[in-house]
Order: C-alpha cells, then sequence, then structure tokens
C-alpha cells in the first residue's frame, strides 16, 4: 500500500473484522523495516501479486525483501469473494476484437495457467483455504441467455475448452434458488477458496523460501535508476530490481499507473448459519455464483452454511456508514428469502479497476515492474501476475511481455476526473442493469 491512500475504514496494521478474518490464523505480526536494506529484489505490496513474485523469485535464488504498509493479506487479497475463475476479465470475443483471434487464444491459456497455478499452490503448501470447483453464471434478464450458451459453446468447440456447459431456465432455477435469474453457464475449471487463508499460505511460503516480509512499512517515495531506492518512513532500502504490486492501493506513489488503475470499494456479508438444507437448497453442489449485472453480484456459501453475499460499489474514501444495510438490499432481491436473516459479519475493500478492465501490465523501467489493475477478476490472475514478473526478471518475459502488449488506455482526464466520470458512468450503468 502507498504513502497517501487513507485507510479511515480500518484499524491500521488490524485486519477488517470479517469472516475471513475470524476463521483465518495469521501470522505473528512481522517487523518494520529498518534501516538501510539491501535485496536483489524489492517487491511493494503483501497481497497476491507481492506475496506470489515474492515466493516465486526466491525459488529462483534471488534475495528478496517485501514491504507491505498493513498487514500480509489486509487489502483486497484478504477481503474478495474468493473466486477463482477462468478467462480474462473480459471475454474472448471483445479480447478478438481488440488484440486479435491468435493473441487472444493465448490470453485464454495464460487464464487457465493462473487457475491451475492457485490449485497447485494451495495443495502444495497445504494452505487449509479449500478449493470448491464450480462458478455458476447466472444471467438476470432472459435476453443474454443466449448469448451466454454460445459464448459456452464457443469455448467447447473453438478452444477445446470442455468444463463449462449452458444452464437454463429450470436448471438456472433449481441450483440458485432466486427468481432474479433465466439462464446462464456453469464453469467447473474455475471455483472459490478461503482467500485471507490462501494470501496467509502465500506468506507463510515465502517466509519458508528465504524471503524477508516487512509489515506495517508504508513505502514513501521510488527513485534510483540502477540499482533502484526505496523508501519507507523508516528504512531506505536499495534493490537491483522492483516489483510493484499494490493494485488498489498504489496511490500517487507511480503517476503514470495511477493514471491507468483507480481504486473503487465492493462490500460483502455474511450471514448467520443457516440451517443446512436451506444453505444446500439456496445453491447446490457447493458452487459459487456471480450475476450479468454491471455492477456485479458474487455470493456462495461457506463451509459453516453462511450466505456470503457481495454487492454494491462505492468511490471515494469512505465505506457507507452501514455496509450491512447497503448489501442487505441486493441479497434480499435476489434471495426473498434472505430479507430478514441475520447478519454477523458486514465488510468492504478497495480493488483497483481500469478502464477496460483488462490488467495492467508495464516496465516502468528496465528494472521496475508492475501489475495491478485486476478488476475484481484477481485472485486467480495476480497471483500469475507474481509468477510471471519473477520469470521477466530472471530474463524470461514471453508470458509478462504478453499481458503487457494489452492495450490499457488511461482514464479521461487522467487522476482529477476519473473519479466523477466514473461515478456518472456507473450511475448509467447501474440504470441500465434496472431496466
Amino acid at each position: 500500500m502507498s504513502h497517501d491512500v487513507l485507510t479511515v475504514n480500518d484499524r491500521p496494521g488490524e485486519y477488517p473484522g470479517s469472516w475471513y478474518a475470524a476463521t483465518a490464523t495469521p501470522l505473528d505480526k512481522l517487523p518494520r523495516a529498518k534501516g538501510d536494506l539491501r535485496c536483489d529484489v524489492c517487491v511493494v505490496g503483501g497481497g497476491y501479486t507481492g506475496l506470489s513474485a515474492a515466493l516465486h523469485l526466491a525459488e529462483k535464488g534471488y534475495d528478496v525483501v517485501l514491504l507491505e504498509a498493513q498487514r500480509v493479506g489486509f487489502g483486497a487479497s484478504g477481503r474478495n469473494g474468493g473466486q477463482v475463475g477462468t478467462g480474462q476479465r473480459q471475454d474472448q470475443d471483445e479480447l478478438e476484437a481488440t488484440v486479435g483471434p491468435e493473441q487472444a487464444r493465448r490470453l485464454w491459456a495464460l487464464s487457465l495457467d493462473a487457475v491451475q497455478l492457485v490449485r497447485d499452490l494451495v495443495a502444495k503448501h497445504q494452505m487449509g483455504c479449500g478449493f470448491t470447483d464450480g462458478i455458476i453464471h447466472a444471467d438476470h434478464r432472459a435476453r443474454l441467455v443466449p448469448h451466454s450458451h454460445a459464448y459456452a459453446e464457443k469455448l467447447r468447440t473453438q478452444y477445446g475448452y470442455d468444463k463449462i456447459r449452458p444452464l437454463g431456465l429450470e436448471e438456472m432455477r433449481e441450483m440458485v434458488a432466486s427468481p432474479a435469474y433465466h439462464g446462464g453457464s456453469l464453469d467447473m475449471g474455475g471455483g472459490h477458496l478461503h482467500p485471507l487463508r490462501y494470501a496467509l499460505g502465500l506468506a507463510r511460503a515465502a517466509r519458508a523460501a528465504g524471503v524477508r516480509i516487512f509489515e506495517r512499512s508504508r513505502v514513501t517515495s521510488l527513485g534510483g535508476s540502477t540499482p533502484a531506492i526505496v523508501h519507507t518512513d523508516g528504512a531506505r532500502v536499495t534493490a537491483d530490481y522492483v516489483v510493484l504490486g499494490c493494485n488498489g492501493y498504489m496511490g500517487h506513489l507511480v503517476p503514470e499507473v495511477a493514471a491507468r488503475v483507480m481504486p473503487i470499494n465492493n462490500f460483502i456479508v455474511a450471514t448467520a448459519p443457516l440451517p443446512e438444507a436451506e444453505a444446500r437448497a439456496l445453491i447446490k453442489g457447493g458452487h459459487a455464483v456471480a450475476d450479468s449485472k454491471f455492477v456485479i453480484n458474487y455470493f456462495r456459501m461457506s463451509d459453516d452454511n453462511r450466505m456470503l453475499f457481495g454487492g454494491t460499489e462505492s468511490y471515494g474514501d469512505r465505506f457507507p456508514a452501514d455496509i450491512g444495510r447497503a448489501v442487505r438490499r441486493p441479497m434480499a432481491q435476489i434471495f426473498p428469502q434472505l430479507a430478514d436473516a441475520r447478519i454477523d459479519y458486514a465488510w468492504g475493500g478497495t480493488l483497483g479497476i481500469t478502464l477496460k478492465r483488462m490488467p495492467h501490465f508495464q516496465r516502468l523501467r528496465g528494472n521496475i515492474l508492475t501489475a495491478s489493475g485486476y478488476s475484481g477478476h484477481g485472485v486467480a490472475m495476480a497471483t500469475l501476475g507474481g509468477q510471471i514478473a519473477a520469470e521477466a526478471i530472471a530474463g524470461q518475459a514471453e508470458r509478462f511481455d504478453l499481458m503487457a502488449s494489452v492495450p490499457v488506455p488511461r482514464f479521461p482526464g487522467g487522476t482529477a476526473l476519473r473519479w466523477p466520470l466514473m461515478v456518472l458512468g456507473m450511475v448509467w450503468f447501474s440504470l441500465r442493469d434496472r431496466l
């Protein structure tokens, strides 16, 4: 997290009061960075990108220092919906139109690599975060269903992907006990996990590989050339390479990135545990669900039969005064039977989005790399982002350069106008969802 991101919604150095934090075992607090430090690579950010980069660099023999402004997994990596989806944030039709069929096919293959990487890391390091197969895409308008079915067929026939199948109205309502959806698809290649346990698992693996992790060590400036100089409020780190994995917490540390990656806030509630029969009836098969609204609803059952429901967004530094009330509204629209359910936990998090919703990968200089802007699709892609940043530093840059070749335009008006323009756009899309 960078120097100018407000944490008015959180207690500095403490995880938010989420169901995830209540059901994870954190690391003991790690030391602050102090004095002069020297390393091969300095990683900024203790989320999925940074932890994955640090782990994979250490496994390649690099001496790595990781700087986190709060606690590892403190940001979106420890607060998100836990969905590990296939594909990029843009679908293949959009990518084919933007970058051409050949490159779009390579980006699809990268997305499958990303999901497999998560599966492999969870198993290898015995993270205890679970991995349940299946993500349901739920269409909130009947007119959208033919496209979802055609897209599933396209992936099967043109991309050789046989883990997705269409869902009609009857099967959708059998699998998701909601009157809101008309059909969609089921992708058994993706799945869901406990995101904070996963982040903590990456941190433990990185430390075991020799990474020096410093918490409560906010980066205040980035300078120098070769080597680079990274300053915190208590340390000066000299490094041959720097990897920036700050996502929605970059602030203005690097204005060139801030012009392309904007922070927004999203919110989740966890209900009280439901009777097992009711929980199983709400979402059959234990799958996760994400719907077709522009301001997306996403939800799944926890392993203790709570509904974990994410929805609504906000812009600016402050979360709503009553997050539970804000999220109860869309939850009750999707599941009227949960309108009066007790909410035990309600929390928010800040993520990074880009104008076209594709992540922003860039070499800022030859020895400084950044990967961020996952736009709500970051559990798998951020993990891969860290791995391929490590590859690029080690001299194998093909996959990093592929991601960096995807156009990620600046927000119109730069950082000064991105907020009002985004709010206007989101209001319009919200109205479109309702009509």
